[in-house]
C-alpha cells in the first residue's frame, strides 16, 4: 500500500512538471531576461512560463500573448511563436484538419521561427497544438 501511495505522489508530481508553470519575473534567471531584452526590446508586459526546463516570455496583444518566445536556462534563443489569423495559415492546413480531426475548428494560429531561421506554423485544435512546415504539410502534434 505504501509502495503504491509512493508511485502515485510521484507520478503526480512529474506530470505537474509536465505542464507550463506561471512564473513572476524576479524568478526567472537574470541571464533569460537579459536574452529577451537584447533580442526583443520592444517587450513590454511580459508574462513567464517554465515550459519543459525552458522559460517562455509572452507579451502583446490583447490576450498578452501575441509573441511567445523561448529560451534555455541559459538564455540561448528557441523560437517565437507569432499569433496570425487563422486565414493566414498555409491554404493545405485546413483540408488536412478537416480530414484527419473530424473537422476540428482551428481556434489559434502562430507562425513559428526557430533559432536556425526555419518557419513553421501551429494550429490550436482541442487544446493541442497541431505543426505544420513552411508549405503546410503536417509535422507532428504536441
Amino acid at each position: 500500500m505504501k509502495k503504491a501511495l509512493v508511485l502515485a505522489a510521484i507520478i503526480l508530481a512529474v506530470a505537474s512538471n509536465l505542464k507550463a508553470q506561471d512564473l513572476k519575473t524576479k524568478d526567472v534567471p537574470a541571464v533569460v531576461k537579459e536574452a529577451l531584452m537584447k533580442k526583443y526590446p520592444a517587450a513590454a508586459k511580459v508574462s513567464w512560463e517554465k515550459e519543459k526546463g525552458n522559460y517562455e516570455a509572452n507579451w502583446g496583444g490583447k490576450s498578452g500573448e501575441d509573441n511567445s518566445v523561448m529560451f534555455t536556462p541559459t538564455g540561448a534563443f528557441i523560437e517565437i511563436v507569432k499569433a496570425i489569423p487563422v486565414s493566414d495559415l498555409p491554404k493545405s492546413i485546413a483540408p488536412y484538419i478537416k480530414a484527419h480531426y473530424n473537422g476540428a475548428k482551428i481556434k489559434e494560429a502562430g507562425k513559428v521561427t526557430d533559432a536556425a531561421g526555419k518557419t513553421m506554423y501551429e494550429a490550436e485544435i482541442k487544446g493541442k497544438d497541431l505543426i505544420f512546415d513552411e508549405n503546410g504539410n503536417f509535422i507532428k502534434k504536441d
